[in-house]
């Protein structure tokens, strides 16, 4: 027998370390080639690391949360063959997984090739009995999952690879009647239970991102309600004379396109600002960010050049990327380059909201929900369509009165949407 040796791969980019974020495998667990391993976190992507060989699993090289240097050993995997360490200079071709910045702790379940379980995991019913220390496996989406379930997951089968607990178990363990008052507590019961969570992996990067924004740039916020009455009426009218061929239109499209046309005159807003270097730089191409939220946290998939698309390829474009960004399929560069964002909570997005700057962009447009309320229009009472816009800018580079104007000049647009399409 021998032993393989895998060393953190270098990602690219001149990323000289990466953060280990979770561990798919422990040791004494079988491996096959291709089986993911480890993710880890870099500045822009989650990156799967897969094993090039088949073997067993006798040492992990690090703890998830710990900074590894690209070069350092990650993990050991015993191989037939000569007794000689194999070292594993150039493993198997890493995988992205988006990042942002996305609501959980960690990254979202990945789909290893299957590998053969151990014995001590094979359990025919739903239900497997573990020790009360031994950790399952699981991706942090199911753990946060069966948290919000209130199942202790070391109780569940597993039937992914290895033993690993899916989504579908804890769906099968819930209709199967076993979750008990052990495992859901009443909300009359008294509960002393405590959980510690590690903020690493992408709540890490989340929580560095957030930070570091609100300390760097002097956020001010300006908020407009809009009636969007019109608008709503001509998306309406295009959706049922074009829906079936070109694709339905959410208003978000109608908002890249308000933000391309009132750019133009607001230069200064569409930019991106190197505080370290003081400089400014204004785009011509405008690069919007969609914040998206996914099982793994907010990601901000990019629309590059809004300001040459229709309306129906801006839609099929937000489409395609917010996708792409819940499924982990987003490149790194669908997640980076953006000059503005735009984000929405949808039917949730309440009255108000004050956005974080994406930096190193200077605005960021919150759109609010639709609520039909009473407007006087013309001294009559009338029931409307409107919709807050809350937006946050960096004062160092964006005036108030600029700001104002900006979030006006869309106000105009969306009341009057035929001038979203006048040259």
């Amino acid at each position: 027998m021998g032993t393989h040796v895998i060393k953190m791969p270098d990602i690219g980019e001149g990323i000289a370390e990466v953060e280990l974020s979770v561990w798919h495998v422990k040791v004494g667990d079988m491996v096959v080639e291709d089986q993911v391993l480890a993710d880890v976190m870099t500045d822009k992507a989650m990156v799967d690391i897969p094993s090039p060989v088949h073997g067993k699993v006798i040492a992990l090289g690090g703890q998830p949360g710990e900074v590894m240097a690209v070069g350092s050993v990650l993990i050991s995997i015993e191989v037939e063959g000569a007794g000689n360490v194999k070292e594993s200079a150039q493993p198997a071709p890493v995988k992205e997984v988006p990042v942002a910045a996305p609501k959980v702790e960690a990254v979202m379940e990945s789909k290893p090739v299957a590998a053969p379980a151990p014995k001590a995991a094979v359990c025919q019913g739903p239900m497997v009995a573990r020790a009360a220390d031994e950790r399952p496996l699981a991706s942090p989406a199911v753990r946060k999952h069966a948290l919000d379930l209130g199942i202790q997951l070391r109780l569940v089968r597993g039937s992914g690879p290895a033993g690993r607990v899916l989504h579908e178990d804890l769906d099968t363990y819930l209709a199967q009647g076993q979750s008990n008052a052990s495992t859901v507590s009443s909300g009359y019961t008294q509960r002393t239970d405590e959980q510690q969570i590690p903020v690493i992996g992408m709540r890490r990067k989340i929580a560095q991102r957030m930070q570091d924004a609100t300390q760097r740039a002097a956020h001010f916020s300006y908020v407009e309600e809009i009636d969007v009455t019109a608008v709503e009426e001509l998306r309406a009218h295009l959706n049922e004379k074009h829906g079936a061929t070109r694709g339905k239109l959410t208003l978000l499209p109608f908002l890249v396109r308000a933000l391309v046309v009132a750019l133009r005159d607001f230069p200064q807003i569409n930019a991106r600002y190197d505080d370290e270097a003081q400089v400014i730089t204004r785009l011509g191409a405008v690069h919007v960010g969609i914040a998206t939220q996914a099982d793994i946290g907010l990601m901000v998939p990019v629309v590059r050049h809004a300001e040459a698309r229709s309306l129906w390829d801006n839609a099929a474009e937000i489409s395609r990327l917010a996708t792409a960004a819940r499924n982990g399929k987003a490149s790194r560069d669908e997640l980076s380059g953006s000059s503005i964002t735009l984000t929405s909570l949808g039917a949730l997005g309440g009255i108000v909201s004050t956005p974080v700057l994406n930096l190193p962009e200077v605005a960021i447009v919150g759109v609010n929900k639709i609520v039909e309320r009473p407007m006087v229009i013309k001294g009559q009472i009338v029931i409307r369509k409107m919709m807050n816009l809350s937006s946050s800018f960096d004062h160092r580079v964006v005036d108030g009165m600029d700001a104002a104007l900006f979030i006006q000049a869309i106000r105009g647009l969306l009341e009057q949407p035929a001038t979203l399409f006048v040259e």
